[in-house]
């Protein structure tokens, strides 16, 4: 009777024991108080009272066994499946979760399924830049800003968690200033309005819209003695870009076709490629910012009567939440950057220009 005793204490102890770690566990992984209530049930329909004389103890002695094994190591698992997929570059790069719901509509979704381009000069996002330039007809001293948005219309959702299409609409205002002016001159504005449709399927994953571009040069430019020459600068473009991460990597490619051409003498089209780097490692500041080592390299090449070739390489910092919870947020970055080939910037893209800078670069 008294061995009965010490077993029943015994197997009371072992219950409790394991029910208090797995609701440590619970509460680390924030599951809810349901699936707690509905595993202690499960303690107590093994314990020895409720089963009464249909087993032994020591038959229930391995059953709670095999299940404090299962509750102990499914947590773990499952906490290792979910570290990986947000381990993923699309996590890494703060690319929109879409859920594991096969066509899924959302409507007006936050965020977008394609990661953007670190190193495109016109990549649409918000930044300020300090750049130093050595173009004659530009300016050496420059304060390059973007300011950018992107509008969701809808996403469907594909097979797995991350997977999906979208369609929506961004734009963006590109501006450079003359910053050793007494007036801080503007120098260009670069006007892009478009409408992508982005899609991602694993780690394969794309961007193709249609944009128009207007550029205009600056008034106080344009009241210096000798002002450069003014176009009537603007066109239309139909752009592909295809992607590919592996790991830390990513590679991408594609092209634009330029139509609606205002002058008529701009190329029709380009080539668009490049390589990027988002390793895994990160260091994380408490609860204020999750801080990763990112690098990209952009290529561009234009043939307007000889092929010419635009490199873009950006290397830095980029910011984040030291924690995502559901959607991830967005990003901010300090980047050093270098550019060399056609100017990037619209009413002075016959010049050939090469610039260093260094500045705060902010997703959409």
């Amino acid at each position: 009777m008294a061995a009965g005793l010490m077993a029943d204490g015994v197997s009371l102890r072992v219950a409790r024991s394991v029910a208090a770690a797995e609701h440590a566990l619970l509460r680390r992984r924030g599951d809810t108080v349901v699936m707690l209530r509905h595993r202690t049930r499960a303690f107590r329909f093994l314990h020895p009272h409720t089963w009464g004389f249909m087993l032994s103890n020591a038959i229930v002695r391995r059953l709670q066994l095999l299940v404090a094994i299962t509750l102990f190591v499914g947590p773990l698992t499952l906490r290792a499946q979910a570290d990986s997929v947000g381990n993923s570059y699309p996590s890494r790069c703060g690319a929109a979760a879409t859920p594991r719901d096969p066509g899924r509509y959302t409507p007006l979704p936050r965020g977008d399924v394609f990661c953007p381009l670190i190193a495109d000069p016109k990549a649409i996002r918000s930044f300020v830049t300090y750049q130093r330039g050595d173009a004659s007809d530009f300016a050496a001293d420059i304060a390059a800003v973007g300011i950018g948005d992107q509008f969701g219309f809808f996403r469907v959702a594909g097979n797995a968690p991350g997977d999906g299409v979208q369609l929506g609409i961004s734009g963006a205002v590109f501006a450079q200033f003359d910053i050793a002016s007494p007036s801080i001159d503007l120098l260009n504005a670069d006007y892009v309005l478009a409408l992508p449709l982005t899609f991602r399927r694993g780690g394969f994953s794309g961007r193709a819209r249609v944009y128009h571009q207007s550029s205009h040069l600056g008034d106080e430019l344009l009241l210096r003695p000798e002002p450069p020459v003014r176009e009537n600068l603007s066109f239309e473009a139909t752009d592909l870009v295809l992607s590919m991460d592996v790991g830390p990597v990513r590679a991408y490619g594609g092209g634009e076709y330029f139509f609606g051409r205002d002058p008529v003498s701009l190329p029709e089209g380009l080539a668009h490629g490049g390589l990027e780097l988002r390793p895994a490692a990160s260091a994380r500041f408490g609860t204020i910012a999750l801080a990763r080592p990112v690098a990209g390299v952009d290529v561009k090449a234009v043939n307007d009567s000889t092929w010419r070739f635009g490199v873009s390489v950006r290397a830095g910092l980029e910011f984040g939440r030291p924690r995502e919870t559901g959607l991830a947020g967005r990003r901010w970055s300090l980047l050093a950057e270098f550019y060399d080939g056609p100017s990037p910037y619209g009413q002075f893209r016959r010049s050939h220009i090469r610039l260093t800078g260094l500045g705060f670069h902010f997703t959409l």
